[in-house]
């Protein structure tokens, strides 16, 4: 694209020399990192200014606010990235959202349960990939569900993200994900993926995505005509648009509208000749008009889900289940020696199948063929710890 890149990162000790040799910030302290990429900017003008993640969407939009480049507003961005204000938005902008709640984990639960829906969803507010989330049937799950959420959002730096946590009511129905953009506030549609497999609790792990979807022309609309609505409530502008929807007899509800693409490797399953989302991405942020060609065939991925903890040791079946039809290709990319750590604590999939065929049903097959054909062996972890010694 005839662009240069520099990284902006905490990676000062990184073993990746473009990521070593690039600009060094911490993120958690944006005011820090504001200064020190206004500052560089001075000595090298930038055309755009890309958040590779979640968690620097917000930077991205400050720092580009700064220099007067293509944005979204930084409460925007903020917006896209907090459950709790976003719903808020929502709820003001008359788009149905879930009844609703914060919860305060520093202080006594049994004091701020009265009241709350059966089932509930329990959400850090400003996590993502489903880390955290857990479904609560009944008090005694609602409190087992706290407990575990409360360590996994302890690190999530101070203030209200690491004590606090959106209950919500559970939301039956089948779930899909919408990828688009924004153009000069003009919201575009590049695909909406179906969920063929159930998410109902009490985690939510994700796992095959497929494209074209089966629903109606008329729910599609609908579809985007609500993240639209979504986007305009928190004043997105700008950039790519990640959506994640529940549809049901009632309605259709926002569960998520963040500001970048598709998480993982998933936006692998969108390449095709001339198109990225990566290069979509960079294009917007630099002010560039995109017009990608849609997709021709069927086309779907699988996140191999986690179903045993611990030290992954090898991967079994690899070649055979690359020997699927319609597979198009297996990326493992946890490394043999790595932690596998299941949802609602973990945060990361050990590989990506994906595959191509003339219909959805072939490639939903082709895909829980393929990952049949796997066999992670695991073996246990054992942690020292000063107070209890060993421990599995």
């Amino acid at each position: 694209m005839g662009l240069e890149i520099l990284i902006a990162s905490r990676g000062e000790h990184s073993l990746v020399s473009d990521v070593h040799n690039g600009l060094h910030i911490e993120p958690d302290d944006p005011g820090q990192a504001c200064a020190t990429i206004l500052q560089e900017s001075r000595r090298r003008p930038f055309a755009g200014i890309l958040g590779s993640d979640d968690s620097t969407v917000e930077l991205a939009a400050r720092v580009a606010h700064e220099l007067g480049l293509p944005h979204n507003p930084p409460l925007a961005a903020r917006l896209s990235r907090r459950k709790d204000l976003a719903r808020a938005h929502l709820s003001l902008a008359g788009c149905p959202v879930p009844l609703n709640c914060l919860l305060d984990l520093s202080r006594p639960l049994e004091n701020q349960m009265a009241g709350l829906p059966w089932p509930c969803v329990i959400k850090p507010l400003n996590l993502s990939a489903s880390r955290g989330v857990i479904r609560a049937d009944d008090p005694t799950a609602f409190m087992q569900a706290c407990e575990r959420i409360r360590r996994i959002i302890s690190d999530s730096g101070d203030g209200i993200e690491a004590t606090h946590v959106l209950v919500e009511d559970y939301i039956p129905g089948i779930e899909v994900a919408w990828e688009g953009y924004l153009y000069r506030g003009e919201l575009s549609t590049l695909v909406l993926f179906d969920k063929p497999d159930p998410l109902e609790g009490p985690c939510f792990e994700e796992t095959i995505y497929v494209t074209p979807s089966r629903l109606d022309d008329d729910t599609q609309e609908r579809i985007r005509q609500r993240v639209a609505q979504a986007c305009q409530a928190y004043g997105l502008t700008t950039g790519p648009v990640h959506a994640e929807l529940r549809i049901n007899e009632r309605d259709i509800w926002i569960l998520e509208v963040a500001s970048r693409t598709i998480g993982g490797d998933c936006a692998r399953s969108l390449d095709r000749e001339g198109f990225n989302l990566e290069e979509l991405a960079i294009a917007l942020a630099t002010g560039r008009s995109v017009s990608p060609e849609p997709l021709r065939e069927a086309r779907g991925v699988m996140m191999i889900p986690i179903s045993e903890g611990g030290i992954l040791r090898r991967v079994e079946g690899i070649a055979a289940a690359a020997k699927v039809a319609h597979i198009e290709k297996i990326d493992i990319i946890v490394r043999e020696g790595s932690e596998l750590i299941p949802l609602p604590e973990g945060n990361q999939y050990p590989g990506y199948i994906f595959a191509r065929a003339e219909t959805p049903e072939a490639v939903v097959s082709a895909l829980r063929t393929a990952h049949s054909r796997l066999n992670f062996v695991v073996a246990p972890l054992f942690r020292v710890t000063p107070e209890q010694g060993l421990a599995q």
